[in-house]
């Protein structure tokens, strides 16, 4: 079945990556509509082999649109996905403006698909680093309960959008060229460095995006108790974002089980070569849609054995956005 799509953000990097991954999935689109703000309206972007006008966003833009693609800030949602929906599409929203409102489904396809029936008009998608950790770790929850997860994340650049992508590869020609290293919009040097990630600490003394990770795991896995902490750190890699994930069990958890689980796992690749030191890199996970895990191993400073450590890499732009979002419209078309 045919659909009225509408791409909102559409010139941003994961505006970009949505048209990509609507053509490769082949998404059946009636008719698309292309919408961005001032700065972009009027540009013309080619999407299987057919050009399109960028049109300004308004709260009009929506009539006899079904789906609406949200990739363009909070505050964009939060003024114009109410509109998209008084006119009768559905929103799949990447920002995170309903992610914890109370009746909006927050959805990642592998883990929770059926929330999904409880829309109101808006589907949230959830945080980059969440739908990452979530897609391998959820398998393994539902075979032994899991009552705590540790997560350290190294988040590659354009995970802050196509500006944190220029401003890499500009002090990267610096430092080659032996010039002054200028940093623009990350608050510190990202080239020969890394810092906590670039988002708002909070009163609790986590940052926004650690909080997400908490709270969002929690919803999505409809689980208020579980016990999730995060460290966040934005690293100078250009795309895909690695998580070192450490995961206490109810019960003992082998290594040898984790993998049996994994190898079967929606959306999971396993890569895990000791013996070469082959396991998930972002250089290897970029462009792919499923995660990588490997690192497999037993944490031994947990009696027991109900401990186990992995190391992840997934494409923040597909899978942790752009995919994930096309793969829930793609189950309300079904």
């Amino acid at each position: 079945m045919a659909v009225n799509v509408a791409v909102v953000g559409a010139t941003g990097a994961v505006g970009e990556e949505f048209l990509t991954v609507l053509a490769e999935r082949d998404f059946p689109i009636k008719n698309l509509k292309l919408l961005a703000s001032s700065r972009s309206a009027g540009k013309t972007i080619k999407y299987r082999g057919q050009d399109y006008k960028v049109e300004l966003l308004t709260k009009d833009s929506f009539k006899g649109v079904e789906i609406a693609l949200f990739s363009a800030g909070g505050s964009i949602s939060k003024e114009f996905a109410p509109a998209a929906v008084s006119a009768g599409a559905i929103v799949v929203d990447n920002s995170s403006a309903f992610r914890m409102t109370d009746g909006v489904p927050l959805v990642v396809p592998e883990v929770n698909p059926q929330a999904i029936k409880g829309h109101k008009g808006i589907i949230a998608n959830p945080n980059c680093s969440t739908i990452i950790m979530n897609v391998p770790v959820w398998p393994l929850y539902k075979a032994n309960k899991i009552k705590r997860l540790v997560i350290s994340t190294y988040q590659a650049v354009s995970g802050a959008g196509a500006w944190g992508l220029w401003e890499l590869e500009d002090q990267i020609k610096a430092y080659a060229s032996g010039q002054p290293i200028k940093k623009n919009k990350f608050p510190h040097q990202i080239v020969n460095n890394i810092f906590s990630h670039n988002s708002s600490v909070q009163e609790n003394g986590y940052n926004e995006e650690e909080n997400k990770m908490v709270k969002e795991t929690r919803k999505i896995f409809g689980d208020a108790k579980i016990a999730v902490t995060a460290t966040c750190v934005r690293v100078p890699v250009p795309r895909a974002h690695s998580e070192s994930i450490n995961i206490e069990f109810e019960k003992p958890m082998t290594p040898a089980e984790v993998r049996e689980i994994l190898a079967k796992a929606p959306g999971v690749t396993i890569v895990d070569c000791p013996e070469k030191s082959h396991f998930p890199m972002p250089l290897e996970a970029s462009h792919q849609d499923n995660v990588f895990v490997g690192r497999i191993r037993q944490d031994i400073s947990l009696d027991g054995g109900r401990g186990i450590d992995m190391f992840v890499a997934g494409d923040q732009l597909r899978k942790g956005a752009a995919t994930n979002a096309i793969q829930i419209a793609e189950l309300l078309i079904k």
